[in-house]
């Protein structure tokens, strides 16, 4: 099925999250930085920034990002991959642990049935031209496995530019966190996937990670005695992507 490009809103999902997005506002801010091609992150804040350029069509140095105190900018952004195949890579910035890098004081991976709650906020801007998602990523495992590929990876998409889709099919549509999205499953790899898709585009967002969570696991996609690894947000870009940015990112995870 094919897709229109979402027009940009401004949403918050879950204003009582105001509150909690004031707590995570402790971490001095780092001195920016610039990541090009597969480098090791870089801490930012209470985080890490991912450059990740996992499936660059040329040079992967032909990726670039550039750390700011709350964030990330990508700064460069060559080649092209077609929409209907992988992104270029994935440029983000996470709570937790991802390929044996874990953000520092992160208290993941955690036991899903020991979270009380794991509130997150983002802010995104979106260039005009490109092709590219902007989606969280988020890591479920049987294990507290803190490298490796994990067994479920869920994907809440705030917006889509161009004809691409998530991973797998259509499966119906579900509220969360006081919002309608499409529900996609799928496969890739040795993953499951499920993905949560707005019909329209957010710039901010605010969600418990919680929730979406207790859905994939209802849904056949891991179980409460399965661990969170990591809480990524960040871009997936198949054809430009520079100027894609994240304003502000916080993620906590409250364990009983």
């Amino acid at each position: 099925m094919k897709r229109t490009a979402f027009r940009p809103t401004a949403l918050v999902l879950l204003p009582l999250l105001t509150g909690a997005a004031a707590l995570f506002a402790t971490a001095a801010p780092a001195r920016a930085a610039e990541l090009c091609g597969n480098v090791d992150p870089l801490v930012v804040g209470s985080y890490l920034v991912q450059n990740n350029p996992w499936n660059a069509p040329g040079d992967p140095k032909d990726q670039c990002v550039n750390t700011t105190g709350d964030g990330f900018e990508v700064t460069k952004a060559e080649g092209e991959q077609p929409t209907t195949g992988g992104p270029k890579g994935y440029p983000s910035i996470y709570n937790g642990c991802h390929y044996d890098k874990c953000s520092p004081g992160t208290s993941l991976p955690a036991r899903i049935d020991s979270i009380s709650s794991a509130p997150t906020t983002a802010s995104f801007t979106y260039p005009a031209v490109g092709a590219y998602n902007a989606a969280y990523d988020i890591w479920l495992d049987p294990e507290p496995r803190k490298t490796g590929q994990h067994a479920v990876e869920i994907m809440v998409w705030a917006n889509k530019v161009g004809s691409m889709q998530p991973i797998g099919a259509p499966a119906g549509t579900t509220t969360l966190a006081g919002h309608t999205w499409e529900v996609w499953q799928g496969t890739n790899g040795t993953s499951k996937v499920i993905s949560y898709v707005a019909p329209s585009a957010l710039t901010t967002v605010g969600f418990d990670v919680k929730e979406f969570i207790d859905d994939a696991c209802v849904r056949g996609f891991g179980e409460p005695s399965w661990y969170l690894t990591s809480v990524q947000a960040g871009f997936e870009p198949w054809q430009g992507g520079a100027g894609l940015k994240i304003d502000s990112f916080a993620s906590k995870v409250d364990v009983r």
